[in-house]
């Protein structure tokens, strides 16, 4: 029984060994990357690169605990950084810049500076939806090919965000050897890219936070709504959400004037008076102001859905009385 036991601990032992080999040769035969910034989306693009066989060569963050934390999660073999260590920075093929978007050209200047060499064969790509490659311009003087690669989901914790990447859209634009490296990055995580023009980078992004954030919003303001009527926020969020989610299933298989339903769907005028008599009197102008601003848009998909255009005329004109 002993030498059984011996010759499986043996074999596990050999095993482990194979294993540690081929993970040190996918770390040589796949692209190198070092990731500047170690928040939620730092995080979870390092986490879901190195699922990928990417050799994540350092993490940097302001704050050394941070870097920590995220290295923790990817490996021992990533080196970590603060800012103040940039000097250190491994000669990485791959360099994301994942800081907030206010500190991404410092971040570049910083980094020019820093390496004291030729960026030569190396690409920098920074995750920022709002900002253009153009914000890493310092980068590119010193060799380096730049662009950026946003992915359009939301992010809330490193874990679920690294597969998160994998279903998400990226938007990628830049000099085309970078725009090459990010599509192929894209490919290898699952997701899809598609690419924009530099210069319609924020109209882009303008497109990314209504379609997110501002709903989160408006969901706000829903919720709010429903405690006006005397539900707490949680039974409001239960009562909408399942709303919500049937109205994304609907923008899933139909256009926006199909999927629309309801009121402004049926255009139907005595209906939007009470509402709007309601939130005059029970809401915040907030509420209002967004209800009159939105119905008007429902109005235009109302109307390419085929509702009575009478109905249609009348309700416009109440929503744009001051």
């Amino acid at each position: 029984m002993a030498r059984n036991r011996k010759q499986d601990n043996n074999e596990v032992g050999e095993r482990r060994k194979r294993e540690t080999t081929l993970k040190l040769s996918a770390r040589k035969s796949r692209k190198s990357v070092s990731i500047i910034g170690a928040g939620r989306l730092g995080t979870a693009l390092a986490l879901a690169l190195s699922v990928k066989g990417y050799a994540i060569d350092a993490v940097v963050s302001r704050r050394r605990q941070d870097a920590r934390r995220a290295a923790r999660m990817i490996g021992p073999a990533t080196k970590l950084l603060t800012m103040s260590q940039l000097s250190a920075l491994p000669p990485s093929k791959i360099l994301f810049i994942t800081t907030v978007d206010d500190a991404i050209d410092s971040v570049a200047g910083r980094i020019a500076v820093a390496i004291k060499k030729s960026g030569q064969g190396r690409v920098a790509l920074h995750t920022s939806g709002a900002l253009s490659s153009d914000s890493l311009i310092k980068l590119r003087d010193i060799g380096f090919r730049v662009g950026s690669m946003h992915p359009l989901v939301s992010i809330s914790d490193p874990h679920a965000g690294a597969k998160s990447l994998s279903l998400a859209r990226f938007c990628i634009e830049g000099e085309p050897q970078a725009v090459r490296v990010a599509r192929s990055i894209v490919r290898v995580l699952g997701g899809k890219g598609f690419s924009i023009k530099t210069s319609d980078k924020a109209l882009y992004h303008a497109a990314a936070v209504m379609s997110s954030g501002h709903v989160v919003a408006l969901f706000d303001i829903a919720t709010e709504i429903l405690t006006n009527c005397g539900l707490t926020k949680t039974q409001a969020k239960a009562a909408l959400l399942p709303l919500l989610k049937s109205t994304i299933e609907n923008l899933q298989h139909h256009t926006p004037s199909r999927a629309l339903t309801g009121t402004f769907a049926r255009a139907d005028t005595a209906t939007v008076i009470k509402h709007l008599e309601a939130l005059g009197t029970n809401a915040e102008a907030g509420a209002l102001a967004a209800y009159k601003l939105l119905g008007l848009r429902s109005l235009q998909l109302a109307r390419e859905s085929g509702a009575d255009l009478a109905n249609i005329k009348k309700i416009r004109q109440i929503l744009q009385k001051e």
